[in-house]
């Protein structure tokens, strides 16, 4: 990359990874650099991590890339991460806690009573972020009930990003798109709520305070040396990871739908103002100011596919960190026709932390025969990811207009994936043909920040020119017709493999402690 070229840094740190951009201004290149970093379980249902193993991998990957991109001026950095984490620091920005990332489940039972108390309706309504274990409200509460010493130790609640900034530019402050998920913030009136802080436990004054996505601070002198920038350079403290997905896969048009697609997924769409989900399925969160992403995710994803490899063929597919189905196993799925002979699957083997992260009652295959082969049952299990993709942009369709789908992500690499989820859509479709949509959306809202680009599609269009990335998917008539007919029989297949599961929490439970069903604890993680 020659002296004369100018390119932007998008930084997306992830659960299990950071994943920076370099990206000409031209849309000439683009270079990506990836860290892992582990998931920590120290106890059932913890999954936390290291703040400053995440800030030491985020530090290696910007230097990695400003490096690749040698000789080049970088205008500015800009930072995406998920919106759920939650770390704790004393007066010195120190942190008291590891960060509880948003798949830390230990707030169960509080998400279970504000469900049942009936608050969850009105803090959703308020907040657009439906009551979860992952959510910061009721990881907080869980905090006040266990761990009062610790919170009266904790100065400051933050974010991921919020720690990331602060480490990048020596200021402590939030933004909008991560205030908006944290269960506290009042999406309408664009403050923190007291009510719901009141309800926390928590103050204001302990809560950082809350900038523009487009906000602009300066790295500080010691990352400038870390990553190999000026002090100074602008550091854009950007959006949270799904909007910034939704910018970076130009699914920004308020008709268009993004869906992403690797060991889980995600579905949003763009809105202008904050829309709240009568239903408590899906989250409402800021791009920017005027732009606001409304949308779901779903835990049983490429990972189901990756299962029924490992659990049918684990001589041939052994155990590995890659979370998709090797290629082999969906060439078996391939030679199996569409409706998989009769056979289905429901793919509800994780129970996530969201409604529409587990959205059903327990896994089962339903119609299993002699006949049925490996391939059978690998291409039921991706036809069933497909199937319940497909009924959450139903869903999402009743809150806002979907009229076309653009689809990212590793799993869509394999026109398997692609040929069966845009059927089952049944919509014009396209795909991308890159997985760095966050920290490319990053980068893109970055631009809009520094002005250098007069709207968001113009700063995507600028990185990515129209047209580069994405191409048109065909909808196989035969194959949207299978799966309409496939999708109208769910309903009550969930209906009647809910009534077995209640059955089979039974039987689990035992007479010994009276014959109990956990139906109330599964309707909080999503069943």
């Amino acid at each position: 990359m020659g002296p004369e070229r100018r390119v932007i840094l998008g930084v997306d740190v992830g659960t299990t990874a950071v994943r920076a951009g370099a990206f000409a201004l031209d849309g000439s290149a683009r270079h990506v650099r990836t860290h892992a970093y582990p998931l920590l379980q120290p106890l059932p249902g913890w999954q936390v991590q290291d703040p400053d193993v995440l800030v030491a991998a985020t530090l290696a990957a910007v230097s990695a890339c400003v490096a690749d991109a040698a000789g080049a001026e970088v205008v500015a950095l800009a930072v995406s991460s998920p919106r759920y984490g939650v770390i704790g620091l004393d007066a010195t920005l120190s942190p008291v806690t590891p960060l509880l990332t948003g798949r830390d489940t230990r707030s169960a039972e509080v998400a279970h009573d504000l469900r049942v108390s009936g608050q969850s309706r009105e803090l959703h309504r308020v907040t657009g972020t439906p009551v979860h274990p992952g959510s910061p409200l009721c990881k907080l509460i869980w905090f006040a009930r266990h761990e009062p010493y610790l919170c009266s130790a904790t100065r400051w609640w933050i974010g991921l990003k919020d720690y990331l900034v602060h480490r990048l530019t020596g200021t402590l402050v939030t933004e909008l798109s991560t205030a908006s998920g944290t269960g506290m913030f009042d999406v309408h009136r664009r403050v923190w709520s007291a009510g719901v802080l009141d309800l926390v436990g928590v103050s204001a004054n302990q809560l950082p305070p809350v900038l523009p996505t487009t906000g602009v601070l300066r790295l500080s002198s010691a990352a400038g040396q870390a990553v190999g920038l000026p002090s100074g350079t602008p550091v854009v403290v950007g959006a949270a990871d799904g909007p910034s997905s939704s910018l970076g896969a130009a699914a920004i048009d308020s008709t268009v739908a993004g869906l992403t697609l690797a060991a889980a997924g995600a579905l949003r769409t763009v809105v202008a103002a904050p829309l709240v989900d009568p239903a408590e399925t899906f989250s409402c969160a800021a791009l920017t100011e005027d732009e606001w992403v409304v949308g779901a995710t779903v835990d049983n994803g490429g990972n189901v596919v990756r299962w029924a490899g490992s659990a049918l063929e684990p001589d041939r597919h052994p155990a590995s960190d890659d979370q998709l189905a090797a290629p082999e196993l969906l060439a078996l799925a391939e030679r199996v026709p569409p409706g998989s002979d009769g056979l289905v699957m429901l793919p509800y083997l994780l129970a996530g932390p969201t409604p529409a992260a587990g959205s059903g009652p327990p896994g089962a295959y339903l119609g299993l025969r002699s006949e049925h082969s490996r391939g059978h049952l690998v291409r039921a299990a991706l036809e069933g990811v497909c199937l319940h993709l497909g009924g959450v942009r139903d869903h999402l369709a009743e809150l806002t207009p979907v009229s076309s789908v653009r689809l990212t992500g590793r799993a869509f690499r394999h026109p398997l994936w692609r040929a069966v989820m845009a059927a089952v859509l049944d919509c014009p479709t396209q795909v991308a043909g890159e997985d760095d949509d966050a920290a490319l959306g990053a980068a893109a809202l970055g631009l809009f920040a520094i002005g250098l680009a007069a709207d968001l599609k113009g700063a995507v269009t600028l990185l990515d020119p129209e047209g580069a990335r994405t191409r048109p998917v065909a909808v196989d008539p035969v194959l949207a017709t299978t799966y309409r007919g496939l999708r109208a029989k769910l309903p009550a297949l969930h209906a009647v493999v809910g009534r077995v599961g209640e059955i089979l929490d039974e039987v689990a439970a035992g007479p010994g402690v009276g014959w109990r069903t956990t139906t109330a604890s599964r309707d909080v993680v999503g069943g």
